[in-house]
């Protein structure tokens, strides 16, 4: 296969200086062997829907179902902003072929399971908002948090079926 098969990434697992606290969590493996392998497409929702660096923290925060994007400290709803940035993103990733996505765990807008609070404790996991939209607009797309590339087995499993997924994909194209 070639490196025109293109995987997205949430920003900070590539090393970028992203995160709301100005810092990275940068995962070697991802940008080392998965980078040989594929084009590696880095989206950090939180800055490109115009949230600057740093930031202040947010969580979840409601129904797990159906949760809000809400500043700890200030109290202000970003659910509108992301939400909205969203929906414009998921129609420019699919005009990219995307065949693939790491997520960053825990985080409330690209993680797959996380705290979702309610009146302060947390009430059950939800997803967050951008790690949603992915998964509703790719329901088939082969979707992982780094944790989810620990170990050999898990690597190649999501290799697997990013491979897959390219081939379904230009099946149909």
């Amino acid at each position: 296969m070639s490196k025109t098969i293109i995987v997205g990434v949430s920003t900070c697992l590539m090393g970028e200086n992203v995160r709301y606290d100005g810092g990275h969590k940068h995962e070697p493996y991802i940008t080392g062997v998965l980078g040989e392998l594929f084009t590696l497409l880095p989206v950090c929702p939180e800055v490109e829907c115009g949230m600057g660096i740093p930031r202040e923290p947010m969580r979840l925060e409601g129904e797990p179902e159906n949760p809000r994007l809400v500043t700890i400290e200030g109290r202000v709803d970003k659910s509108g902003q992301m939400l909205s940035y969203c929906h414009t993103k998921m129609a420019e990733l699919a005009s990219r072929a995307l065949c693939g996505f790491i997520c960053k765990a825990r985080s409330p807008s690209c993680g797959l399971a996380v705290d979702v609070y309610h009146g302060g404790v947390p009430a059950g996991k939800g997803k967050g908002l951008f790690a949603a939209a992915l998964l509703g607009h790719f329901p088939f797309m082969p979707v992982v948090e780094e944790g989810g590339l620990d170990g050999p087995e898990a690597r190649e499993r999501f290799m697997e079926e990013v491979y897959g997924y390219y081939r379904k994909l230009n099946e149909t194209l």
